[in-house]
């Protein structure tokens, strides 16, 4: 036995130790340098743990020689992979919950040398519970909160603090199994002689009317449950009150053996939560948050819509230790260490952390049936399910699969209380798993005990388990692609820190957008900002617009690499791998004159390659800088013109008679469909009523192209690392409108005498808009051209000007 301890433990200082070098270097591996400031802080935290784990073997072998020898390693490597987790989220809590472990460790080590613990457990049962009670009554009076605000739960000062909840859960199954075990000869029938090996535990106080009576024996735990209860609630303890409900079920079922028993509990628990919800605010607003979190993901369902895209971060592998970003998400080293830890492990690691507590399940439940007395039993169970089921309820709320409830997770969440309680539970457990072993002189009840209630129990709090995985699964596996592109996934804008981002570039390879800087510092520079409105932002505030937020797969090295070398880069550095290239249709040097053109006017251009669709030129005015996007967002969203709209595929203007003199059969229902665009609108909209420029562009380019619509284009290639550029195939194909002659036939009239053009401009009555549409004619042997200038004003003058020089310098070499 203690061979099988000690090859346990030194497994498990080796996973710790691996796992504490890769947070050593981890800074190295995302900055992708040596000379980098390291982690070693946590090597503190390894050297406790280690040595106090150490000591605690040596002293349960020489102490408790037949004891279980998986509970001591299976809760060495919670705690330790906790440990560590907290330290690599904050260096001020892992030095504080080292402290909290060598303590731990201490009662630990100094419980396994107190003599018959179980008979001073069971004899003074009212004191241990009445004391927990009176603890937790003078949080009322003089509670506190360590964060100094939210629910003072707490007694202490100066940075030392208890939370008396938490024995007392500790204290109620101890209360609760020394009192059935009292009263075992009333609701347990001995078996004679000839039933010995058959029957099971008959419960009579429920099941035969005449004695009903006896039930009067329940009061007493009724009371003290039900003053704990009382005093959750005042403190408005929800989760912990929660809990205790689900313990007092457990202790009736385990002593009764009723099946209606965990029937009863579900209610009550339900009850309590319908309750809650009409009583406390904070109930209402975390059951509203797990029911719909993405309808306020920015506010109430922040943590938890943050707390899934943490999980779905981690994929299947995670990111490496130390290399993902778990304290994005609040409170991340208490209430959302699983999800810290599975963004870092990934769904193996979530397997792995959930099969631990399998594994302490069945060792727990093991004990509690191999055990003679009664009391051992009812604790053992009671102390095994109290873990498990508590692991749940924290690991079900990062899940969404329950609601939030702000409970610890045992042995690997930060808290000291929490700690304390749950290494004095692993103690106690030690001593029964030991008992069971050496002492075959223990007074049983009469007969053999059932297993039925402690299968049962197990079944369940395995499903539990089982249930956590697959929710575990789904959010990583299935939901995790849809979740990463969330705009509200702050993680981009970290990685975006790390991993230079493509640049966009004009069709002559001339830099629009770069990104500038060294790794941990890179900023995104924008060397056009008056194509800003085109371009976009990738801002960590703002989120995303533009070509920025289209292209981002591209522009992020997501799309466009090879799979192999993405999933190598989320493997190796937690990141994505470099960004690529992406090289516009647009023309600089054209755009520059667009803008200057439109100078101060506010609208809209559009010149485009009537052949292949190719965008030329989209200009927008009013507009805005993308590098001062951070001092001037107040002053752009209040501006009534809207500078952050591209007018040129987002406006919506009145068309007047422009549709019918351009197509004056009527548009063909074909063309009212949406066009697919890279662009983040997706597709060019149109009706005959109103339009974008890009849909009268569409339009108009259909009559220069011989009646065939062409596909619209505005990322032209991407740069491969090794195969170079690689064309961007449109995203729409081209679609014959009309016949060759029937678009000859419309532009002859509007064609201009002396030049291979044609022109269309007008004001749509009542209406403050000015429309040109214009291109070259069928003599025009070289690449067909189209042009839409929209003015919100009335200046036919000023839009046929610009219209005209803008089509005349793109028909110039």
């Amino acid at each position: 036995m203690d061979k099988t301890q000690h090859r346990l433990f030194v497994l498990g200082a080796i996973f710790l130790g691996f796992y504490a070098l890769a947070l050593t270097i981890s800074p190295a591996v995302v900055a992708r340098a040596w000379q980098i400031d390291y982690r070693w802080s946590h090597w503190l935290g390894y050297l406790v743990w280690l040595t106090g784990f150490a000591i605690a073997h040596r002293q349960s072998a020489r102490r408790l020689a037949s004891h279980d020898p998986y509970l001591l390693p299976i809760i060495g490597l919670l705690t330790g992979w906790g440990l560590l987790t907290i330290w690599r989220l904050t260096t001020y809590f892992g030095l504080r919950q080292t402290i909290w472990l060598a303590i731990a460790l201490g009662i630990l080590v100094a419980g396994m040398r107190i003599q018959s613990p179980l008979r001073i457990l069971r004899r003074y049962k009212y004191l241990w519970l009445t004391s927990g009670l009176l603890l937790t009554a003078l949080t009322l009076i003089f509670g506190t909160n360590p964060m100094g605000y939210g629910p003072r739960l707490w007694l202490g000062c100066c940075g030392v603090y208890l939370q008396p909840s938490e024995p007392l859960k500790l204290l109620l199954i101890v209360y609760l199994a020394a009192f059935f075990a009292d009263w075992s000869h009333v609701f347990v029938k001995r078996p004679d002689a000839e039933t010995t090996n058959t029957l099971r535990f008959t419960v009579h106080a429920l099941r035969s009317p005449q004695h009903i009576p006896k039930l009067r024996i329940l009061i007493p735990t009724l009371i003290m449950t039900g003053v704990a209860l009382l005093l959750l609630l005042v403190q408005r303890d929800l989760g912990t009150a929660s809990l205790f409900i689900f313990i007092y079920s457990v202790m009736i079922y385990l002593a009764l053996d009723w099946w209606l028993i965990p029937l009863f509990g579900a209610l009550g628990l339900g009850l309590a939560g319908v309750a809650g919800y009409a009583l406390f605010d904070v109930v209402r607003l975390r059951i509203e948050a797990w029911l719909n979190p993405w309808l306020d993901p920015s506010g109430r369902s922040y943590q938890i819509v943050q707390s899934l895209i943490t999980v779905a971060n981690g994929g299947i592998f995670g990111r490496g230790p130390g290399m993902g970003s778990p304290n994005v998400v609040p409170v991340a080293h208490s209430d959302f260490v699983f999800a810290a830890m599975v963004e870092e492990t990934g769904l193996v690691g979530a397997m792995g952390f959930l099969a631990l507590l399998g594994l302490l399940l069945h060792r727990g439940m093991r004990t509690a049936m191999r055990t003679r007395d009664i009391f051992s039993r009812y604790l053992s169970a009671g102390l095994t399910a109290y873990l498990v089921a508590q692991s749940v309820l924290i690991i079900g709320g990062n899940l969404r699969l329950l609601p939030l409830t702000g409970v610890t997770l045992p042995f690997v969440s930060y808290g000291g209380s929490s700690l304390l309680v749950s290494f004095i539970a692993l103690s106690i457990l030690l001593h029964i798993s030991s008992a069971t072993a050496d002492d075959r002189r223990q007074t049983a009840v009469g007969g053999q005990l059932s297993a039925v209630p402690l299968i049962s129990l197990s079944s369940l709090l395995l499903i539990a388990l089982a249930t956590a995985a697959l929710a575990n699964g789904w959010w990583s596996y299935q939901r995790g692609p849809d979740l990463l592109t969330r705009t509200d996934n702050p993680r981009r804008a970290i990685s975006d820190r790390f991993e230079p981002r493509g640049a966009l570039l004009d069709r002559h390879d001339i830099p629009l957008v770069e990104t500038v800087g060294q790794p941990g510092q890179y900023t995104r520079l924008t060397l056009a900002p008056s194509l800003g409105p085109v371009l976009g932002y990738n801002n960590p505030i703002y989120g995303q617009a533009g070509l920025e937020a289209s292209l981002d797969p591209y522009l992020r090295g997501l799309q466009g690499q090879d799979a192999l070398t993405i999933w190598w880069h989320h493997l190796l550095y937690g990141q994505p791998p470099p960004g690529l290239d992406v090289r516009l249709t647009l023309d600089l040097d054209l755009q520059e004159i667009a803008d200057d053109l439109l100078g101060d006017h506010s609208g809209a251009l559009i010149l485009m390659n009537a052949q292949n669709g190719e965008i030329l030129v989209m200009a927008s005015y009013p507009g805005y800088d993308p590098n001062l996007l951070n001092e001037q967002w107040d002053e752009l969203i209040r501006d009534e013109r809207a500078p952050l709209m591209n007018r040129a595929i987002q406006g919506s203007y009145p068309t007047g008679d422009l549709v019918r003199v351009l197509f004056p059969d009527g548009v063909p229902a074909s063309s009212l469909d949406p066009v697919p665009i890279r662009l983040p609108e997706g597709a060019v909209s149109f009706s005959e009523e109103a339009s974008s420029p890009m849909g009268i562009a569409l339009l108009a380019a259909t009559l220069n192209n011989q009646g065939i619509r062409p596909a619209p284009r505005i990322a032209q290639a991407f740069r491969h690392p090794e195969d170079g550029w690689v064309l961007l195939p449109p995203l729409a194909s081209p679609l014959e409108l009309i016949s060759p002659s029937e678009a000859k036939s419309i532009t002859l009239p509007l064609k201009e005498p002396h030049t291979p053009t044609w022109r269309l401009s007008l004001t749509p009555t009542d209406e403050t808009l000015t429309w040109y549409v214009g291109g070259t004619s069928s003599d025009w042997e070289k690449i067909p051209l189209t042009i839409v200038v929209v003015l919100e004003e009335e200046n036919l003058p000023l839009a046929e000007e610009i219209g005209g020089v803008m089509l005349s310098a793109a028909m110039t070499p």
